[in-house]
Parts: C-alpha cells; structure tokens; sequence
C-alpha cells in the first residue's frame, strides 16, 4: 500500500493485528473480553491521541483503560459512571461472528437492553437456555 510507512512516525498507517494491554482491572471492556491481560485486534488507522494530553480527558473521567504494548498509544476508552461508552482504536467488527459477537459489540448489546451488570456479575457467561 502506498499509503503504508512502518515508521515510528505519528500519522503513519497502523495496519494488521496488534496487542493492546489493558492497563487496569477496574475495565467493562476487558471483563468482556474474559478478563484477559490483552487482546490482539486488527488494526486500520492512521490516527491517535497525544498522550501529553490523556490527563485533560481522564480528568474529566474519559478513562484511557489500554494502550499498545510499548505504552504510547491510546487504543481503548472508557467513560466513567455511563452504562456503557466506550471507544476502541481497532476494528472489533472484523472478529465478529454471528454466533459469537466480539466483546465490544456484545456489550452494546447488553447494554442496550439493560442486561450488562447481570452479565458482568456472572463472570461474562450466558444464562442457561
């Protein structure tokens, strides 16, 4: 791809699957993900947030909850005290499956119809059919 410099450059294309580490326990998305230490997504983006400015958001309760495994980037967001907002930097969409929704789709699903905390106290198993 044209567009594509694996350069340690800001703005340059990020593309594949790459590990994002979750950086706290206290995460709906990693509960959701089976309480995993990180995820491996795929990744199309070119974009990322100045991590000289995370403090400002997380002040305000925009919880910056994973990073890339080096630290620098910001790839998931969580905002406090909301039922369920939360924003990723990977394509979740590319490992869902129709009997086996990913994590973050799952939750919005949950969430929407007011079943996410029964989910997340079960330990993230269905209910016996």
């Amino acid at each position: 791809m044209p567009e594509h410099n694996p350069g340690d450059m800001g703005g340059t294309m990020r593309l594949g699957k790459r590990r994002t580490v979750f950086k706290t326990q206290n995460s709906v998305l990693r509960k959701l993900y089976g309480d995993e230490m990180f995820v491996e997504e795929r990744h199309r983006h070119r974009y990322e947030v100045n991590p000289e400015l995370t403090h400002c958001f997380e002040e305000k309760g925009l919880k910056f909850v994973g990073h890339d495994t080096e630290g620098n980037r910001m790839e998931i967001i969580e905002l406090e005290n909301h039922p369920y907002f939360v924003g990723v930097q990977f394509h979740p969409e590319f490992s869902s499956r129709p009997m086996k929704p990913s994590p973050p789709y799952l939750g919005l699903l949950l969430a929407a119809t007011g079943t996410l905390s029964a989910y997340l106290q079960r330990g993230c198993k269905l209910s016996p059919r």
